[in-house]
């Protein structure tokens, strides 16, 4: 009886360790699905097999593009993905459970070696549930279905050992001429032939992918360039930044998600404040951009205009202020410009919202414009020039590190 509660443990472990590995597995085909330098739906769900989101933004994909995705992102381009690790540690443990489930011969030290580092999983899961808390501000589904699963997986197995060695202690005390023949000891070397062969599961699927991916470098710095490189106003503005060492360009809208993005990847990373930036304002506005005939992001005139009146430190202060309240500032803007007026008065006072309606400051605005009209930007942003080399939209992403070491590698850290 005892030992059945054990065996029961280890087929609980077994289930959870394959269902973490379906998690895993999706988490991986969602960013490997990424390495065609397109954009991707991606998965987003509980249930195993449900369809891909169709959301534009959902946690899912936010946990894809950030920084703590993958490991060694400046070595290979979208670097390792983390799930590839994950996947490998699932199938190990899912083998050595049904091994602990079905085999006579399964040891109280085998079943404490598989309770030991199953928790090792939980550690990891912790880790990133705390970045997913600090930093993301997110939760990704399939992201805390492996959190679920890695605790599952080491409750029971720790189940299974406690059940395990109440029988063998059982046996030892009514048949101690019996004892030890189905849970003879395992040797040292056996543990460490273990651990071996669960380092080498954790790892293989990594190697492999890495064997697999495709050379990207042909690709890097060959989407453009500007064609004209100063604004005959001198009217563009300059971000500063702590450790200035290579010059870049960025094209940006204050209400763009994708901004917002982007520029909170370049701090996490350290690559910022290592950028002498110039910035161009860019709203999608029609409201004062005429290379639209609809707003993308209505109220980005406005914002645009206040990071212009900023000026220098206050500029980046204003613009990362509309970056952390878009969502806010996004549905003041749709009910109209006055409502962002009175909000920016209320945060930065009202001499700044005064500047906003100035001629000058539209003048400047327009300056921004028209130098973004005679390089043929492409409605969209961000859009980032090292130099005066325009870097791809999909190098600004999960390549960007890598991209970074090839074209500048002393803004990384």
């Amino acid at each position: 009886m005892r030992q059945s509660s054990a065996r029961r443990a280890a087929f609980v472990a077994v289930a959870a360790a394959v269902l973490g590995f379906v998690f895993a597995a999706y988490s991986t085909y969602d960013y490997a699905e990424q390495l065609d330098r397109q954009v991707h739906a991606v998965h987003c769900s509980f249930v195993p097999g449900a369809p891909v989101s169709t959301d534009g933004d959902n946690p899912c994909k936010t946990a894809l593009f950030s920084p703590y995705s993958a490991l060694f992102r400046a070595t290979w381009w979208g670097g390792v993905p983390i799930s590839l690790f994950a996947l490998g540690a699932f199938s190990f443990f899912a083998g050595f459970g049904v091994y602990l489930a079905l085999s006579e011969r399964a040891s109280n030290r085998s079943f404490g070696f598989y309770a030991t580092v199953a928790w090792a999983p939980v550690v990891a899961s912790v880790v990133m549930f705390a970045i997913s808390v600090v930093r993301l501000h997110v939760f990704c589904k399939l992201c805390v279905g492996i959190y679920l699963c890695t605790l599952v997986l080491a409750v029971a197995a720790t189940l299974a050992w406690h059940a395990k060695y109440t029988e063998d202690l059982a046996l030892a005390t009514t048949a101690p001429g019996d004892y030890g023949a189905p849970s003879s000891r395992q040797s040292g070397s056996a543990v460490l032939l273990w651990l071996a062969c669960l380092g080498v599961a954790s790892v293989l699927p990594a190697a492999a992918y890495v064997a697999l991916l495709p050379d990207y470098r042909p690709l890097i710095g060959k989407c453009g360039q500007l064609k004209v490189t100063t604004e005959v106003h001198k009217g563009l503005l300059k971000l500063p930044t702590a450790h200035p060492v290579r010059p870049v360009l960025l094209f940006e809208d204050p209400l763009c998600p994708t901004c917002k993005a982007f520029h909170e990847r370049l701090v996490d990373e350290g690559i910022f404040d290592r950028l002498d930036v110039t910035l161009v304002m860019f709203p999608l506005d029609s409201e004062c951009n005429w290379m639209l005939d609809r707003s993308l992001h209505p109220g980005a005139c406005v914002l645009a205009k206040a990071v212009l009146c900023g000026e220098g430190g206050g500029a980046r202060a204003i613009l990362e202020w509309t970056f952390d309240n878009q969502e806010d500032l996004r549905e003041l803007g749709k009910k109209g410009s006055s409502f962002l007026e009175a909000k920016i008065a209320e945060r930065w006072g009202s001499d700044l919202a005064a500047c906003i309606g100035r001629p000058q400051t539209t003048t400047l605005l327009n300056q921004h414009l028209h130098f973004a009209a005679n390089n043929h930007i492409p409605v969209s942003t961000p859009q980032m020039f090292l130099g005066d080399k325009r870097i791809c939209d999909e190098d600004t992403d999960l390549g960007l590190k890598y991209t970074l070491a090839q074209l500048a590698p002393e803004v990384l850290p």
